[in-house]
């Protein structure tokens, strides 16, 4: 298989890639990473521990993981049908806390909505584009709060 790209040519801006390194205990930031997409207009309607999972179920000895499955009703409803549907093979938007190490966490997220159209599940017209740049908005502004 050739990839539709190449990834070694992408530039983080390219998938809306945006980290943060919180100061604060595990549970402290998965609270407050919540909260803040929360202000920010996303709704946080799926979220789990892939860690808790994966020590579990094979004893993968992985240190605090979480994923924030953030969305907003009103882009999600216009960017699944600029897609045609397609788009809700990449639901929700995640944003994923893990602890590198005690007191420290890093918070990461790349946009869906980039990747949809790098990948041709998303048309590379003028609504998706306003979609994309709304939604880079909106995490623009919770990435700020972090």
């Amino acid at each position: 298989m050739t990839l539709p790209i190449d990834p070694a040519r992408l530039d983080p801006e390219d998938i809306g890639e945006k980290e943060a390194v919180l100061s604060m205990g595990h549970e402290e930031a998965i609270e407050h990473v919540r909260e803040v997409f929360t202000d920010a207009g996303f709704g946080v309607p799926v979220e789990f521990s892939p860690s808790d999972l994966l020590n579990e179920k094979v004893d993968a000895d992985r240190d605090p993981y979480y994923v924030l499955g953030a969305c907003n009703p009103a882009v999600a409803d216009r960017a699944l049908d600029a897609s045609d549907g397609q788009l809700g093979a990449l639901f929700p938007c995640n944003v994923v806390v893990w602890e590198e190490e005690p007191g420290r966490q890093r918070v990461y997220h790349v946009s869906i909505m980039r990747i949809a159209r790098l990948v041709g599940m998303a048309p590379d017209d003028e609504e998706m584009a306003d979609i994309v740049a709304e939604t880079g908005e909106l995490v623009d502004a919770a990435f700020e709060e972090l």
